[in-house]
């Protein structure tokens, strides 16, 4: 059973998950696809056609535009803005108001199990790779390899990280995860499971 709050805002055609909650004042625009047990926060902004899987949360004032694309278990933290527009103007050169007609939108795609931290900014069209962190507040304008922490302005790699979320300690040859002991091979910029 799904939990809708009275003043949120689901258009026409948007899926609603099994057992996906929508909060105070969020808003799911038209053709949108959350998958079960989704969480969107209070004033949160779900755009036409974005597209979540299973068990993702959006916290409070996040703004995912379309067409982003959510894997499943990703954590969008509060007041997170993915974008849509490398070139952003309100008007053409002419000075007429841009319509649907004169925008290539362009999105953000974000795979399995990562999470992106309070306020941080993703520029589009990029990835952010599976069960990869960004910092709050960090400004992501390139690519995210899997596993990788980033933070910043202009985001960099800073460390690695694994699937519960904590900095991976070197050990030899390999990293290990603090909190579950999973091990990681790093080559050539590449972090894989051991």
């Amino acid at each position: 059973m799904n939990t809708i709050a009275d003043s949120a805002d689901i258009g026409d055609g948007a899926h609603i998950g099994r057992g996906s909650r929508v909060w105070h004042l969020a808003q799911v625009r038209e053709a949108a696809r959350l998958g079960e047990n989704c969480v969107i926060g209070r004033g949160a902004y779900i755009g036409p056609g974005v597209t979540l899987g299973e068990n993702c949360k959006v916290q409070n004032y996040a703004l995912v535009y379309e067409p982003a694309v959510l894997e499943a278990g990703v954590f969008i933290g509060p007041a997170v803005v993915l974008t849509n527009d490398v070139f952003p103007r309100a008007v053409t050169p002419e000075g007429a108001l841009k319509t649907e007609d004169d925008w290539d939108k362009v999105g953000v795609t974000i795979r399995r199990g990562a999470a992106i931290g309070a306020r941080a900014v993703c520029v589009a069209p990029l990835t952010i790779g599976a069960w990869a962190m960004v910092a709050a507040g960090a400004v992501v304008t390139k690519d995210v390899p899997d596993f990788a922490l980033v933070a910043g302005v202009p985001a960099r790699r800073i460390g690695w990280v694994g699937k519960a979320g904590k900095p991976l300690q070197r050990e030899d040859d390999r990293w290990i995860c603090p909190a579950t002991g999973d091990a990681y091979f790093e080559s050539g910029g590449v972090l894989r499971p051991a």
